[in-house]
């Protein structure tokens, strides 16, 4: 699951690094960001469970 994150965090940076400041695309690969952030923290928090 972790390297599934990672692979969701690689292309949501890629998509702002080309998006040619577009606006609504950084916005909202912004808020992707956030939420690939949010899963980080829950699978390091089911991590330190098991």
């Amino acid at each position: 699951m972790a390297e599934k994150i990672k692979i969701l965090k690689k292309t949501a940076t890629e998509l702002k690094r080309i998006s040619g400041g577009i606006q609504a695309v950084d916005r909202n690969v912004d808020r992707i960001l956030a939420s690939i952030k949010m899963l980080e923290i829950n699978v390091s928090d089911i991590k330190g469970l098991l």
